[in-house]
């Protein structure tokens, strides 16, 4: 370590004022600060000191997705072994040819095999996101002249989980490229914006290219069948084939869908491993269970209602909510996507009615729209919308009953 600090103290001069590359300051800032501690402290006038800050708070949250990560190499892996078993012709170009070459055999039984094959899938979309993300990172902190920002470094945790594993890479750099201009810079950088990145990433690609991202080319290995299915997703068949929550029943199972052996974006399918990472955001209290809880009670509410009026027209209308709970994404969305401090409610009473609001608009989106069964993402982002008015409502309803109190 005394060699690299070594190093970095002996290239500072280059990218401070007035060296050679003056203008590379923020990217020789941001790579000196991932390895170290910045030595600098606040000199002057008393302030606050906190143990926390934005490169710890971000670096939590890395931490808490990695099982996401893990889960979604392995069952991208699991899924592609099990379709290839039943029959189904390979699933992909060059993975395939890197995972035979490696002399891994197809086998679904087989850990390490899955998670070799899955991490082919997804380390390319990782490593597009950061190169293609981190590119206008560093580009805008230039031209505004100040430090790269870690916001990103959850940004791009979170892109590639939200997406199919079998999306072409060009489109992930363009995806990523909008979010993070559109939905972040646009508005001033980390901290300013308005709505999740991650999300308003996952949306430009979903309406821009709908037939990779939503699930056109999702394969599923039935387990009903010797032969590899390929189809839509679980969600999107509760209400199109007649069967309603049986067909979840019948071909899945309530413990696979919660433990997240299914197809679909890549680490969303667990709910379990959703949940250690809720554990790990609210034990360090960058993820707020208000918001959490909010989501799920909007949720319960909802889906208990439905299910009291019932239909046998729209059978998703049926579908309990402890299933809607473990399938499609809804857990990933509670734990990462809604508690995003800076898109999200701050105050306790608002988080509430954000969460609930994110809950009620989920279930209503995803039962009562045939043709968008997953109504996650665009919840979040209409909540996002409403997050600051909700706050200050609820701030202006605090100072009104302050001052009858002052006046008492």
């Amino acid at each position: 370590m005394k060699f690299l600090r070594d190093m970095l103290d002996k290239q500072r001069p280059l990218f401070e004022k007035g060296g050679k590359f003056e203008k590379l300051h923020p990217l020789f800032e941001a790579n000196e600060t991932f390895l170290f501690t910045p030595g600098r402290v606040t000199d002057g006038p008393s302030h606050v000191r906190d143990g926390i800050d934005l490169k710890r708070m971000m670096t939590v949250v890395v931490v808490a997705l990695l099982p996401c990560m893990a889960m979604a190499m392995y069952n991208t892996g699991y899924q592609a072994n099990l379709a290839i078993e039943g029959g189904a012709a390979a699933w992909a170009g060059w993975q395939t040819s890197v995972y035979e070459a490696l002399g891994l055999p197809h086998s679904s039984s087989n850990f390490f095999a899955c998670l070799i094959y899955g991490a082919l899938f997804f380390l390319p979309i990782y490593i597009m996101t950061l190169a293609a993300g981190g590119f206008w990172e560093v580009l805008f902190a230039i031209v505004r002249k100040h430090e790269v920002n870690e916001g990103f470094l959850v940004t791009s945790a979170l892109f590639p989980l939200v997406l199919p594993p079998t999306i072409p890479l060009w489109q992930v750099a363009l995806g990523i490229s909008f979010g993070v201009v559109l939905g972040k810079e646009i508005f001033g950088g980390t901290g300013m914006n308005i709505f999740n990145p991650a999300l308003v990433a996952r949306a430009f690609l979903f309406f821009a290219y709908p037939a990779q991202i939503s699930g056109d080319f999702v394969w599923i290995a039935a387990k009903t069948s010797a032969d590899g299915y390929s189809g839509a997703t679980w969600l999107s068949r509760v209400a199109a084939e007649g069967g309603g929550v049986a067909v979840l029943r019948e071909n899945l199972g309530w413990w696979d869908a919660f433990l997240g052996f299914e197809p679909g974006s890549m680490g969303e399918t667990s709910a379990l491993f959703c949940i250690f990472g809720a554990v790990v955001l609210i034990a360090t209290g960058v993820g707020s269970w208000r918001t959490m809880a909010g989501c799920l009670l909007g949720s319960f509410v909802l889906s208990t209602l439905l299910n009291l009026v019932g239909s046998e027209t729209n059978l998703a209308m049926n579908v309990p909510f402890y299933w809607h709970w473990v399938i499609g994404s809804f857990a990933f969305a509670t734990v990462f996507m809604a508690t995003d401090p800076v898109s999200s409610a701050f105050t306790d009473r608002g988080k509430w009615i954000y969460g609930a609001g994110i809950g009620v608009m989920g279930i209503l989106v995803r039962v009562l729209n045939p043709a968008y069964p997953e109504g996650w993402m665009l919840a979040i982002l209409f909540m996002n919308m409403f997050a600051p008015l909700i706050d200050h409502f609820i701030v202006k309803a605090n100072i009104k009953r302050r001052l009858a109190r002052s006046a008492a």
